[in-house]
């Protein structure tokens, strides 16, 4: 059942908004929080110019992938640099500090929240452990192992919510904080419908800020030639539904894939739903 966050939906004006949203003057907006269960609540897809999504976790499952990769990298950089003794890396750690992120900014997030410094080093640098920039090496040389020896399928639900929008006529966008976006497209036989990514690599290429900052999103808007505020953000990272709050996008959907609906209603989702299948309720008559 789809699970309303912030707000139950309503057709306003032929307009999908979210209905907890009220007028506070001079144009202003506040939040009513509300949660429910709506049957047919989320209608009128076709009212929106573009959906953009984030990847891991979204479409395809490769969260578990690089919460594995991060695992491994982070228990073994542990292991030398604190002792055997260490608390463990944990899931817990992978959500708040790392889900979302640019890659270094993941490293310089975690080394932080265990008091441990590290010199920047380059972007560049062998992966190993002597620095931000090899700790974060390290990790993607292992995420790409796990992908290469594993592949990857996107979930079924969010194939069925793809097909949905490509029926309308309406475009879509990934926008990842990964550096290996397009590699994991590729892999799971999504790269034909997304002719814009704004990943890792392009953020890097082109100076834009990572999530939570709200640039990549808008990027990837501009890109399809739509204003943010006639665009969707699709996101399971509280640092991603933040990004789509600060962007001002039209509607931000959260993907609780582990997170939690609380935690996504309060970065900034304004609808949180375990499955994309379950934004597939029927649309108001036109």
């Amino acid at each position: 059942m789809l699970r309303i966050a912030l707000a139950l939906v309503a057709i306003v004006v032929g307009v999908l908004v979210p209905a907890g949203w009220r007028d506070v003057g001079d144009g202003g907006r506040s939040r009513d929080v509300v949660t429910s269960e709506v049957v047919g609540a989320m209608r009128g897809w076709h009212e929106y110019a573009a959906v953009l999504f984030d990847l891991d976790g979204v479409l395809t499952p490769t969260a578990e992938l690089h919460q594995r990769a991060w695992s491994e990298m982070f228990e073994s950089f542990l292991d030398e640099h604190v002792g055997s003794e260490h608390s463990p890396y944990t899931e817990a750690d992978y959500l708040a500090y790392v889900d979302g992120k640019p890659r270094f900014d993941g490293v310089r997030s975690f080394l932080a929240s265990r008091d441990i410094s590290l010199p920047e080093g380059e972007p560049d640098d062998p992966p190993g452990n002597g620095s931000v920039g090899a700790l974060g090496n390290r990790k993607n040389d292992v995420f790409l192992e796990l992908l290469r020896a594993d592949g990857i399928d996107p979930y079924p639900g969010s194939m069925r919510f793809l097909d949905h929008l490509d029926e309308r006529g309406i475009p879509s966008a990934v926008v990842s904080s990964s550096r290996n976006a397009k590699e994991v497209l590729e892999a799971a036989g999504l790269s034909p419908r997304f002719p814009v990514v704004v990943d890792g690599e392009v953020a890097s290429r082109e100076h834009i800020a990572g999530k939570p900052a709200p640039d990549m999103f808008v990027a990837a808007a501009d890109k399809l030639g739509v204003a943010a505020t006639d665009a969707v953000v699709v996101e399971d990272a509280v640092s991603g539904v933040a990004a789509g709050r600060a962007g001002g996008f039209a509607l931000v959907v959260g993907v609780d894939r582990g997170a939690g609906t609380e935690a996504l209603i309060e970065h900034g989702a304004d609808v949180v739903v375990s499955d994309l299948a379950e934004l597939l309720t029927p649309e108001a008559p036109e």
